[in-house]
């Protein structure tokens, strides 16, 4: 909260007054507004990153490369919004002669959805935290919005939102289109909230569920944007030293705290793996983000080195220090296809820290069902083959596959590491999302906008993407009336 008597209803007060101002806020403002923000926190990126070293325990290479991500993706909503393109201005003109029948004056736009609350997350304390890629989607489509504080990082939440909420106000937003409420119950309570139209979620899947449920069980219920769960499976026709490094690579990068972390290496039943152990045991310790996450890690670590039929390839460790947090070497195992199939309940789960397991196959024609079977949504599937095998069709099956559960497909690479583009999708099917649509990327605007068509309606009542003024000089897909008897040859 801003100050010990600000409650829940005062926040969700200022953000619905604040609604309609700012959704009429055009887009070459809000675009400035933006990029204040990310001036704004690059000029303080010396003093955030040290904060949030000191919270997280991640490394300042690490945070830096994570700061400038930020700035720069709202630099990038900035820009995919500034010419209006994104409201996708329809018009069709009247027409008495339509063919089937007078048609109105119709006129289409897509509108923000108002107040947006979004639950920060604990793994990208900037990048998907306060000034993270929810907020600035929502933002940039003229959203007002309150951020959840992350509890594992209070003192950089509370210094992000002061040097947002400032620079936002000094680009001449209106009050109350930036707000951070912190606290379990305060969340709850604001997602019950009438005010609040949209809600965005990065964290575990029991909590994830949790707070879509609430939305849903709203007496109006809302839209909820959830990223969960997902382990990421990477399916490989060869596994050389070079392939096994990188992937132990990829589970140890920041601790395995990724939300792209591959969960889940499936290998020809002959592979070699001699080659993990010493990738993995050249991997230093790494805190983990938190004490909770520690304690989480250390007990899904136990129960997949329990599971029967587990061979050990890297051990790794998890060191508790005096302060309660944890700090973790990469563990790496390897099972039969029959073995994770039989014990599934142990092992499929996700791992959140530097833990994978490496899936022996005899058959890769049984890959598809497998993956149906156990992956039914993962933020990312992978295939490393060979050019030949990509092009003679044997892995048609298996694409199509990861295709149909997954939000993105690689040949090649690692999941970790998510560009932040306009082709980008981060999101998937359930389990993965609560609900599939993208939390990275120009696209991730769209969930915050919704359409609204104006009938009829006299100019000086139509918003200013629909008038045949088009003050904001936007975009404006025109059908004029005379034209419906060109249209419909494929009706004849």
């Amino acid at each position: 909260m801003t100050d010990s008597t600000t409650t829940v209803s005062d926040v969700a007060a200022r953000a619905a007054a604040a609604a309609r101002p700012f959704a009429a806020t055009s887009p070459a403002d809000r675009g400035a507004a933006l990029v204040a923000v990310a001036d704004a926190l690059d000029a303080h990126a010396g003093e955030l990153i040290t904060i949030a070293m000191r919270e997280t325990g991640l490394t300042e290479a690490r945070l830096t490369g994570e700061l400038k991500r930020t700035s720069w993706q709202l630099r990038l909503f900035a820009d995919t919004i500034v010419d209006g393109a994104y409201l996708d201005a329809r018009i069709d003109d009247a027409d008495p002669a339509y063919v089937i029948g007078p048609r109105p004056d119709v006129r289409r736009v897509l509108e923000p959805v108002g107040p947006v609350l979004n639950f920060a997350a604990s793994n990208f304390p900037f990048a998907f935290s306060v000034a993270g890629g929810d907020s600035a989607a929502a933002l940039a489509v003229g959203c007002p919005v309150v951020v959840k504080a992350h509890s594992g990082h209070p003192e950089l939440s509370r210094r992000t939102a002061a040097i947002v909420a400032e620079a936002l106000e000094g680009a001449g937003m209106p009050t109350g289109v930036f707000q951070l409420i912190e606290g379990q119950q305060n969340g709850v309570a604001l997602l019950q909230d009438e005010r609040i139209r949209a809600g965005a979620f990065t964290g575990s899947t029991h909590v994830g569920r949790l707070l879509a449920d609430v939305a849903a069980a709203r007496p109006r219920p809302i839209p909820f944007y959830g990223e969960l769960g997902s382990v990421n499976p990477v399916y490989a026709t060869y596994a050389d030293a070079e392939l096994l490094q990188g992937f132990v690579a990829s589970v140890a990068g920041s601790a395995g705290q990724l939300c792209t972390k591959p969960g889940f290496l499936f290998v020809p039943a002959d592979a070699d793996l001699s080659a993990v152990a010493p990738a993995a045991g050249g991997v230093a310790e790494h805190r983990l983000l938190n004490p909770g996450i520690g304690r989480a890690f250390e007990g899904r670590r136990a129960a997949v080195l329990g599971a029967e039929g587990v061979t050990v390839l890297a051990e790794g460790e998890v060191r508790e220090d005096e302060g309660g947090q944890r700090h973790a070497t990469p563990t790496v195992v390897a099972v039969g296809l029959d073995t994770l199939r039989a014990h599934r309940e142990e092992l499929l789960e996700e791992s959140f820290g530097p833990l994978s397991v490496i899936v022996r196959y005899t058959d890769a024609e049984e890959l598809p069902a497998v993956h149906e079977e156990l992956f039914p949504g993962n933020l990312t599937s992978t295939v490393h083959a060979r050019a030949a095998e990509l092009a003679d069709g044997s892995l048609d099956a298996l694409v199509d596959a990861l295709a149909a559960t997954s939000g993105r497909v690689l040949f090649g690479g690692w999941p970790t590491g998510v560009a932040v583009t306009p082709a980008m999708q981060h999101g998937g099917p359930y389990p993965a999302t609560t609900t599939d649509a993208t939390s990275v990327g120009t696209a991730g605007i769209t969930r915050f906008l919704r359409g609204v068509a104006y009938q009829n309606a006299p100019q000086e009542l139509l918003p200013a993407p629909l008038r045949d003024d088009n003050p904001w000089r936007v975009p404006q897909t025109r059908s004029a009336a005379g034209r419906s008897a060109e249209w419909g040859s494929f009706a004849r």
